[in-house]
């Protein structure tokens, strides 16, 4: 065999090389112990008493873009010692070496593990075949299950979230070590009982970091009264929003009335609008017999039953929603919008030429979404009391309270001035909104409870109540410097394993290519 480099090279350390031969797609390497004695499995005694010797062969690592397999002699050895039960015995090379019972020596099993770990089955399998290293998609999975290491870390602060096998039907549960910032565990479901079983075993811990929902707080609070809960700040800040969009809603029959829109003007509105507001029409006759059950006391299960309308549509309007006209959407036009104020200021009010300028900023979209923006525009700017009747969605509305005036146009600037002038206790909740996520950003842990006893008597009185009632979890949230951040992080990774494998992988391998993986 003709080769620029020394044989013994590809050889691993410990065994000693007696010859190579050779095919067209292989080298087949016969190697050796080196050690002239080896110690019995149960006695742990030496011995040199050779038995007989047998032939394994093991694949190694390829070189040069040919398969290499060890042709390793192995020794049976005879066990002296009276008492010991094992009398022949064979010698062992250790598992850094070429593990016990293993057909692949330790250096290409770390490589099989790694691509297991990374790829998964089949596309790891795939690969494994272009480095010259055939194995199965089955052989890989089983590797990676096999080596899986269990976290022995002490535990002390740990992030608790749920994530979803198929969602709306089944759930588990992901726990993080946020201070080592890895995968701890991932629980089958998110039943209460069995987190608390989870963290009884687990009593180390003095900080756990979840969500506001119930569930995860009851286990906490029973499993380990000591520790400290922090409820996730993205959350409680989202909460807010939320609970401000849900009062938006419910004060849309006096917001149409203050600005005069109890009818609509079909002459103001768009194509598209037209449609919405045909089916906002059919819709409120189902809406006023929902509305009319729920006040005389009828149970939301009777309701669906009598109607035939779903759970969740009978749900919605029994809570207030469900009564916007006009749903607004994400444009492609929200990352233009300052480049089109600009040129509509410097005077370009025709949309096909606007279009043609965004054209060259990059912009992908259709002449026709351009076009409709400036007709928008140019009403907004003509507005008069007539126009004021088309009510904007009650996201809409939401959006423009919270957002600076100094980003509003004359149109939005007007609809707002009327809304705060007829609806001060809309106004109030916005500012009581606005208090509270300054107060999580600037971690002002005194202002709580003045703001809890305000929101209290406003139509946030909902999330105050909320607040109040898990208050010890919301100021260590505000004190300390845990969040769910990490746990949401983990939770994607999680997603991206899981499609990865087209959502057929097990508990135990998806656990195990988590909590693993570099």
């Amino acid at each position: 065999m003709r080769t620029g480099f020394q044989i013994s090279s590809l050889v691993p350390s410990g065994l000693v090389f007696d010859g190579v031969s050779d095919s067209m797609d292989s080298v087949i390497l016969a190697v050796r112990s080196e050690a002239a004695e080896a110690q019995c499995p149960l006695c742990a005694t030496a011995s040199r008493r050779i038995h007989s010797r047998y032939i394994r062969h093991v694949a190694d690592l390829p070189s040069a873009g040919r398969r290499v397999r060890l042709r390793l002699l192995t020794r049976r050895f005879t066990c002296e010692v009276p008492h010991c039960r094992r009398r022949i015995f064979a010698e062992r090379f250790g598992e850094d070496i070429v593990p016990l019972r293993r057909r692949r020596t330790a250096r290409l099993e770390y490589i099989v593990h790694h691509l297991g770990l990374a790829l998964g089955g089949r596309p790891a399998a795939s690969f494994a075949k272009r480095l010259m290293l055939p194995v199965s998609n089955d052989t890989l999975l089983r590797v990676v299950r096999r080596r899986t290491a269990m976290p022995t870390d002490p535990l002390l602060v740990v992030g608790i979230d749920d994530w979803a096998f198929r969602r709306n039907h089944r759930y588990g549960t992901i726990v993080c070590d946020l201070e080592r910032r890895r995968i701890v565990t991932l629980l089958p479901d998110r039943e209460t009982a069995t987190v608390r079983a989870w963290l009884s075993k687990h009593p180390a811990i003095n900080i756990v970091s979840r969500d506001r929902g119930g569930g995860y707080g009851e286990a906490a609070a029973k499993a380990l009264p000591n520790a400290i809960q922090v409820a996730d700040r993205w959350h409680l800040m989202e909460n807010a929003s939320a609970a401000f969009l849900d009062a938006v809603r419910r004060s849309m029959n006096r917001i149409r009335t203050a600005i005069g829109a109890t009818t609509i003007n079909p002459e103001l509105l768009t194509c598209a609008e037209k449609l919405r507001y045909q089916g906002y029409l059919r819709r409120q006759d189902s809406h006023a017999v929902i509305t009319a059950l729920v006040s005389d006391g009828v149970s939301l299960k009777e309701i669906v039953r009598r109607t035939g309308h779903s759970r969740n549509l009978v749900r919605q309007i029994s809570r207030g929603g469900g009564t916007e006209m006009f749903r607004t959407r994400q444009s492609t036009l929200d990352g233009h919008l300052p480049f089109l104020d600009a040129q509509w200021s410097g005077g370009c009010r025709n949309g096909a030429e606007l279009w043609r300028r965004l054209k060259g900023q990059g912009f992908k979209g259709s002449l026709r979404v351009v076009a409709e923006w400036a007709t928008r525009r140019r009403r907004a700017e003509t507005i008069s009391h007539q126009q004021l009747q088309k009510v904007p969605a009650a996201r809409t509305i939401a959006q423009l309270m919270t957002t600076k005036r100094d980003h509003l146009t004359k149109a939005e600037t007007v609809t707002l001035a009327v809304i705060e002038q007829n609806v001060p206790m809309l106004a109030d909740a916005q500012a009581l909104v606005g208090r509270f996520h300054a107060m999580i950003r600037k971690k002002a842990e005194m202002e709580l409870e003045p703001w809890i006893d305000d929101s209290k008597r406003s139509l946030i009185a909902s999330l105050a109540n909320g607040i109040a009632n898990d208050k010890g979890a919301v100021h260590a949230a505000i004190t300390q410097p845990w969040s769910n951040g990490q746990v949401e992080a983990q939770i994607t990774k999680l997603k991206l394993v899981k499609r990865q494998m087209y959502g057929r992988a097990k508990l135990d391998l998806l656990q195990a290519r988590l909590i693993d993986a570099p």
